[in-house]
């Protein structure tokens, strides 16, 4: 009899205790200080300054009250940031459109995929000589990256607007191989992309991408002689790996790069020289 009380004490002491810890448990949960508030989860985006590196800048503190801590790496070019991505040295990007994407994944045997689209950037061309495009002389120097997919996409924008012709059907996939016709005998030359605003006062034309003339102080809807419509496929995305798309943290940074605050955000501040595509 008294083993049997004794059995019956010691069940009700663990019940007691266990109903505390259980207490405690949830009092700990309930103020943030205990296993039940997840740990922050860091998350590394390579950008380009601007406009992306400025729209990251935005979401932090949102992103920072879900347990996301986000550090934003800039690059001034357009390999590194999928390099090191491929690489596992920063967990995403966010610089590039579609085309490029995809051309750099073939040319590289990538398989980086797309996240989510945020903004369109309208491609422009730019002078420091010339006022009108009417004015351009016979011979004139004019500079295009010479990425394939944005050269393309500046000859395209050329054609367009009446100073060459390119071969049927090349469309934004045309090379200065596929001009079939240059009336002005434009003197054509590629370079790199980031380098396109800081030789715009050697040159008589420069067609550059958005977020290099944004960093060079150009406004592309005032400056550019001929820009693209706020109809251009070239898309800005978030760009991850098949690893890690699908993560909380991936899918909450796009969440918050296409949320109703970044898109009056890029209508107040861009007014135009970049577009919101959702």
């Amino acid at each position: 009899m008294k083993k049997t009380s004794y059995m019956i004490l010691t069940l009700m002491l663990m019940f007691a205790l266990t109903a505390c810890g259980a207490d405690k448990t949830e009092e700990n949960n309930a103020s943030g200080t205990g296993t039940g508030v997840p740990e922050t989860v860091k998350l590394k985006v390579g950008a380009s300054p601007v406009p992306h590196a400025e729209l990251l800048e935005l979401v932090k503190p949102l992103l920072k009250e879900q347990g996301i801590e986000l550090e934003i790496i800039e690059f001034n070019d357009y390999v590194q940031p999928n390099t090191q991505l491929y690489e596992k040295q920063i967990d995403a990007n966010f610089f590039q459109h579609t085309p490029y994407l995809e051309q750099f994944n073939k040319d590289k045997g990538y398989d980086l995929v797309n996240v989510a689209g945020v903004h369109i950037e309208p491609f422009g061309a730019y002078s420091k000589k010339i006022q009108k495009i009417e004015e351009l002389k016979d011979g004139a120097q004019v500079v295009i990256p010479n990425d394939p997919s944005n050269g393309g996409r500046a000859l395209a924008l050329m054609a367009d607007n009446g100073l060459l012709k390119l071969k049927d059907g090349v469309g934004v996939n045309g090379t200065v191989a596929d001009i079939t016709d240059n009336p002005k005998k434009l003197e054509i030359r590629e370079v790199e992309a980031a380098t396109l605003p800081r030789v715009l006062d050697e040159v008589d034309l420069a067609l550059i991408n958005t977020n290099y003339a944004l960093e060079a102080d150009l406004v592309p809807t005032e400056d550019a002689l001929f820009i693209e419509g706020k109809d251009s496929p070239y898309v800005n995305i978030l760009v991850s790996r098949p690893d890690n798309k699908d993560s909380d943290a991936i899918q909450k940074l796009a969440a918050a790069l296409r949320s109703p605050e970044v898109k009056k955000y890029i209508e107040d501040k861009y007014k135009g020289a970049i577009v919101a595509a959702f």
